[in-house]
């Protein structure tokens, strides 16, 4: 049986091959999606299904060129994975390139992401 862990630890791994479909294939047909950051940036806001989660990563690919990104600890209690990690990005709209760290809480049931927050400081995105 493949626990919850690993199932993040998989999406993360295709996220950095840039393989979304697979990514998707691991997000419920009825998910709970939402990027917590200022309304200002593209990707902000809730999702509810995995096309809509698709237009995330869509948007996140238009607005942010990731230089690194790495989830560094993993932590998992009865299905629920908090990850703990770091990026270097470059915002597209401004060229300021930014480093972050970033939190990011998933739930998973039968094999599936049924719920994600993200979380980074987009102060230091805008250079404040």
């Amino acid at each position: 049986m493949t626990t919850a862990i690993q199932i993040i630890q998989r999406a993360y791994e295709a996220f950095g091959r840039g393989d979304v479909p697979v990514l998707l294939s691991y997000i419920a047909d009825d998910v709970d999606w939402e990027c917590v950051v200022s309304n200002n940036v593209p990707y902000a806001g809730k999702r509810r299904t995995p096309a809509e989660v698709g237009e995330f990563f869509a948007a996140l690919a238009d607005s942010d060129k990731i230089h690194t990104f790495e989830p560094r600890e993993f932590i998992e209690a009865d299905g629920h994975v908090t990850v703990l990690g770091w990026e270097d990005t470059t915002a597209m709209e401004n060229g300021r390139r930014f480093s972050s760290e970033w939190l990011h809480l998933f739930t998973v049931r039968n094999g599936k992401i049924v719920r994600w927050r993200g979380f980074y400081n987009t102060a230091a995105r805008h250079g404040l």
